[in-house]
């Protein structure tokens, strides 16, 4: 394990990354616990519930519903990065391994009330999963027959897509586990596509 010596003291990297992860975790505790108006959490499930119901109705196919799920999450993942920003006070992530530590100990415990691990980096470290144990989108849900495709929470995804795009980041995001299948959890595989370049209004340099 590679170790630092400065000042008389041995700096561990392994007990680094636990306080960095501490760190995040409170963070998102303090933006979950503080005054910001939380909508009822029963009131919150129940009208996601009756806006994938309409959209099964109003679309010819499950696979357009996961489409319009998808693209409605992206929409808000656009307008929710400013909000994260001002209430988390966290700057630009140094790398993607701190990108994916800050939307699982933050970014959902602020919005969502609970965290995500953080599994499966890949050896390009383009690539992982977050986990979720306890998801409050799918609290008494129940998938009707007809709807065994339906990616129920797929609106994670593109809020998720949505928002790290806000951030320069190109992604593709995939609903991989649900536990309304019968999985054991809740899993979104996040795939960094491509950093993009920060845009510059016209006639501005």
């Amino acid at each position: 394990v590679y170790k630092r010596q400065e000042y008389g003291n041995k700096l561990n990297v392994g007990q680094t990354v636990v306080f960095a992860m501490s760190k995040l975790a409170k963070i998102g505790d303090q933006a979950w616990n503080g005054n910001t108006e939380k909508i009822n959490a029963e009131l919150f499930i129940l009208t996601y519930g009756a806006l994938v119901s309409q959209a099964l109705k109003e679309h010819e196919s499950v696979a357009d519903v996961n489409a319009f799920l998808e693209q409605t999450g992206y929409n808000i993942g656009l307008r929710l990065v400013d909000e994260f920003l001002a209430r988390s006070g966290i700057g630009r992530c140094g790398d993607w391994k701190e990108t994916a530590d800050v939307i699982a100990k933050v970014g959902f415990k602020m919005f969502l009330g609970v965290s995500a691990q953080v599994v499966g980096f890949d050896s390009e470290k383009k690539e992982f999963s977050l986990v979720l144990d306890d998801n409050p989108l799918t609290e008494f849900v129940e998938l009707p027959d007809d709807a065994g495709e339906l990616i129920y929470c797929n609106v994670l995804c593109g809020v998720l897509r949505g928002a790290l795009e806000m951030v320069q980041m190109s992604v593709e995001c995939t609903y991989v586990r649900c536990t309304l299948r019968g999985d054991d959890a809740s899993e979104i595989k996040i795939v960094l596509k491509e950093i993009l370049a920060d845009s510059i209004p016209a006639g501005e340099d």
